[in-house]
């Protein structure tokens, strides 16, 4: 297991349900960042297509075919792991799914969104998630989560107490909310201890303003690279053993204390 990775972030501005110039813009994207040296690129929340959810029988695609397969040929062309999230159909059900694909092309792993967005209309279009993914990767555990997921920690928490060292989040967050989005990743990053890869797409998509501001932040909270409101290519180096270092010197989870939570939710569930 190699603890340093080379991580850049595809901040897209999404165009409105036009897949073939968002797998353009990524293209380059995915060239460029290969050019740097990456070894793992993150994309956006649905970035082929934006928020047509009323289109997303048509525009989805089964997992390993359609767009799944065109990335699948970026990352192993250029050699790089790309993770991002696309509509994904399976049988009647559409799902908004993060995919991650190998620096062969290979599908190592697809996590379906199991917070749905209602604000957005999620829960009319898409079917949610039923189970978490934490991949093991050259780099170790890393956990997955998309946008509305960041609202709930419990997610995290899981991904790091099963050992995740990093998790990543695709998102299309709105710049209204841009300053929850910030203080909820360092938090994220903070109680976890662990480092979080976070790419927002950025500018108008649609009718939608989207914030931007994709961040790497490390165990400690710090950020290590941050966007501004546009579309943009960035990127850091991460040192994963900082999330052993961390986790020794402030042992959060050997003092936690579960089975007290349990006795709590239990108590909670009576009274009610």
């Amino acid at each position: 297991m190699n603890d340093k990775v080379a991580i850049s972030i595809a901040q897209m501005n999404i165009v409105l349900g036009d897949p073939q110039a968002n797998l353009a813009q990524l293209a380059q994207m995915t060239a460029d960042a290969a050019g740097r040296g990456a070894q793992l690129l993150v994309c956006p929340e649905l970035w082929s297509t934006g928020y047509v959810l009323d289109r997303a029988q048509e525009l989805a695609s089964v997992a390993g075919e359609g767009m799944f397969a065109e990335v699948a040929a970026l990352a192993r062309r250029h050699r790089i792991h790309i993770l991002g999230s696309l509509l994904e159909r399976d049988g009647d059900s559409v799902y908004n799914s993060a995919a991650c694909f190998s620096d062969e092309g290979e599908l190592t792993g697809l996590y379906r969104k199991i917070h749905l967005f209602r604000l957005f209309d999620e829960d009319v279009w898409l079917g949610p998630g039923e189970a978490p993914l934490c991949l093991e990767l050259p780099w170790g555990g890393t956990g997955v989560a998309i946008c509305y997921d960041l609202r709930f920690p419990e997610l995290f928490r899981g991904y790091a107490v099963e050992g995740a060292r990093l998790i990543v989040l695709p998102a299309e967050w709105p710049m209204a909310r841009v300053g929850h989005w910030r203080t909820l990743l360092q938090a994220r990053a903070i109680e976890n201890q662990c480092v979080v890869v976070a790419c927002n797409a950025a500018g108008k998509t649609g009718d939608l303003v989207v914030g931007g501001h994709s961040m790497i932040i490390d165990a400690w909270g710090s950020i290590l690279a941050e966007g501004g409101a546009g579309p943009q290519l960035l990127g850091a180096s991460v040192d994963l053993a900082q999330v052993d270092e961390v986790r020794q010197r402030i042992p959060v989870f050997a003092d936690r204390r579960p089975d007290i939570y349990e006795r709590q939710a239990d108590a909670t569930l009576t009274v009610s």
